[in-house]
């Protein structure tokens, strides 16, 4: 969503006048691929600040302010949380400024290993702490949840018609051996570059703000570093990459040959689902744009299949999804 074509909710004023900003200008900041928008709230002495517009029935705020507050007690930067009426949908937040990780590597490249490290040091100290209560875990059904979206989103757009007995079998055979493994920390599920922030004035782990993350659920320590590491929006480096996946694997103590098969089968699956929820933000939603971060997400897909840890979904999709119809162009339906 461009930010210039978004105005404020209309009670928004009121919301910020009852919490001490008056009179303060709300400008258009970011709306994204959920219903969530965001503005800048510029206030008295240059102070500013971030509204969220969360709309029920659609969003819940509440989620949002849980898990960052328990991102700020294990020692990570989230958002505080200035004023919040989660049933009006509003949030105002602490502002981290306008520094994405993405454009600014694309400023300075040569902060790319350094800022990844970080991320990757990030994620292995949220995972060294008890998750917080109440969350829900990822089980088949959620991971079946997750990576329909392709065939229910993708397969049509593209002209396939599929067998769906086939591609739950190969789900549930390659998923088998990865659900016998602890499912025990939050993963955060949208942490990429354009969900981090770049703090300058903080150190270590807090120097990178962490959004995005109201849809956490306990989750296979990969899942996260598959998130960061095979972005679907910015090329990591094939160094960066493997380099991350060494750190994150002395740091937690990962077996590397066990970390790599569950990385490349969550890769799979998220993949999978990305390829669908952007088709579905075409067809439904009416955002073309997300069709042009379609070939970077397929390469993705394509490597993970050659890993013996998908294999059973690898040989699904041979037969099912020949390789050159992986691809269509869906930019020109669109």
């Amino acid at each position: 969503m461009a930010a210039a074509t978004m105005t404020p909710p209309p009670h928004a004023p009121a919301f910020l006048a009852r919490h001490g900003w008056g009179g303060a200008r709300i400008a258009p900041l970011a709306g994204d691929a959920s219903f969530r928008r965001y503005f800048r709230v510029h206030g008295a002495g240059g102070a500013t600040a971030v509204l969220m517009d969360a709309p029920a029935p659609h969003e819940d705020p509440q989620r949002f302010l849980s898990v960052a507050a328990h991102l700020r007690r294990v020692g990570l930067s989230a958002p505080e949380m200035l004023a919040a009426e989660p049933e009006a949908g509003l949030v105002l937040l602490e502002d981290f400024g306008d520094a994405r990780l993405a454009p600014v590597l694309e400023a300075a490249p040569e902060r790319e290993a350094m800022l990844y490290d970080v991320a990757v040091d990030a994620l292995a100290h949220l995972q060294r702490h008890r998750p917080p209560p109440d969350v829900a875990a990822y089980g088949l059904a959620e991971y079946r949840r997750e990576v329909d979206l392709f065939i229910e989103w993708w397969a049509p757009a593209a002209g396939l018609s599929i067998d769906l007995a086939g591609w739950a079998a190969a789900w549930e055979a390659a998923l088998a051996p990865l659900l016998e493994q602890p499912h025990d920390v939050l993963a955060l599920r949208d942490f990429h570059a354009d969900n981090l922030m770049v703090l300058d004035g903080r150190s270590g782990v807090r120097a990178l703000g962490l959004l995005d993350f109201q849809d956490a659920l306990l989750g296979h320590p990969a899942y996260d570093l598959v998130s960061l590491l095979q972005d679907a929006r910015r090329d990591v480096s094939a160094a960066v990459e493997a380099r991350g996946i060494g750190r994150f694997a002395a740091a937690t103590g990962a077996r590397p040959e066990a970390l790599r098969a569950a990385y490349e089968l969550l890769g799979a699956q998220r993949n999978l689902k990305i390829i669908g929820i952007f088709t579905r933000l075409w067809r439904r939603d009416g955002k073309p744009g997300y069709l042009g971060l379609l070939p970077r997400v397929w390469a993705h897909v394509e490597r993970n299949l050659s890993h013996w840890s998908t294999a059973p979904v690898a040989r699904w999709m041979a037969e099912n999804v020949p390789a050159e119809r992986r691809l269509p162009n869906l930019r020109a339906a669109a």
